[in-house]
């Protein structure tokens, strides 16, 4: 254990480049929700990988973006929060796209950065072009951020992220773990649970409601050798979007109830029976009151 490395890496990036997925595929199990929408995380949370000879506790972030209401201020709070007193930043980049203004603001963030950890940069998505194209790319976004070590990875399909981990290893300083070896996170089953509940709500539903989505959990109940029962309320911001989610018949409520239950299923390998309803919460992104019922602690900042 004299030379066991040990430490915190900061993933970050904008919204929809896979750190959730990347973050899943290292650990080799999923704490993390992940879809095809934008934002799907909205808080830090910890994955954390223990192997005979380190540990990394990865950060997973909210996508920084311009934001559009106080919940995005909220998930842009909590990025730049995650970026203090890590071990090494890891900047995930879609290098099916180019550079973009969002791009362009975290590496504007990187450098304002006072006493700056390792900055390592990640193209992901690279089963997705041409090797030609790739080198383009890498050339475009290395230049947003030219003191990084570069590598290109499929988070999804395995290239490259076993290079991408040992490169993050190296980086980080010879000391003992923080964490037992048998801990994977350090959110709470009945918070991971929401955020799965969520997760098969985002994959159903149309463009203007995922994002107006807030998931409670009412109930969480062991019932011995049957499994869990597991309550949770679906904030919507509207009536109208109460209607597309409930669905024809309940149909759509039953949809995503099924895909979430599912998921929890894999995740905590018991049964759960899983009862769920929803209920409108007006504009509740732009309540703060309503931001700390609904578990987003970050004090948001008022204009002057």
């Amino acid at each position: 254990m004299n030379d066991f490395r040990s430490g915190f890496v900061a993933v970050i990036g904008k919204p929809n480049v896979g750190k959730s997925t990347l973050i899943n595929a290292l650990l080799g199990q999923k704490i993390a929700a992940v879809s095809p929408r934008p934002q799907t995380t909205r808080r830090r949370q910890l994955g954390i990988l223990t192997r005979p000879e380190a540990q990394v506790a990865f950060v997973d972030t909210p996508g920084l973006h311009k934001p559009r209401h106080k919940l995005g201020e909220y998930f842009n709070q909590e990025a730049e929060a995650a970026l203090e007193g890590v071990n090494v930043i890891l900047f995930l980049v879609d290098a099916n796209a180019e550079p973009g203004d969002e791009d362009r603001q975290i590496a504007s963030l990187l450098k304002k950065l006072r006493n700056a950890p390792d900055l390592v940069l990640a193209l992901n998505k690279i089963d997705l072009l041409t090797i030609p194209a790739l080198a383009m790319r890498r050339a475009a976004y290395q230049a947003l951020v030219p003191d990084a070590a570069a590598y290109a990875i499929s988070a999804a399909r395995g290239d490259g992220r076993e290079e991408l981990l040992r490169a993050l290893i190296d980086r980080l300083p010879v000391r003992p773990p923080d964490f037992p070896e048998d801990q994977v996170t350090d959110l709470y089953e009945r918070e991971i649970v929401a955020d799965l509940i969520r997760e098969a709500a985002l994959v159903y539903l149309r463009e203007e409601v995922p994002h107006a989505l807030a998931v409670r959990m009412d109930e969480f109940a062991e019932r011995g050798e049957t499994g869990a029962f597991i309550a949770a309320t679906l904030f919507v911001e509207h009536n109208s979007q109460k209607g597309i989610v409930i669905g024809e018949g309940g149909g759509m409520l039953k949809k995503i109830g099924a895909a979430a239950r599912k998921e929890i299923e894999a995740m905590s390998g018991r049964k759960v029976f899983l009862q769920l309803r929803v209920k409108v919460a007006k504009d509740w992104r732009d309540d703060e009151a309503a931001l700390r019922r609904f578990g987003y602690k970050i004090k948001i900042r008022r204009k002057k």
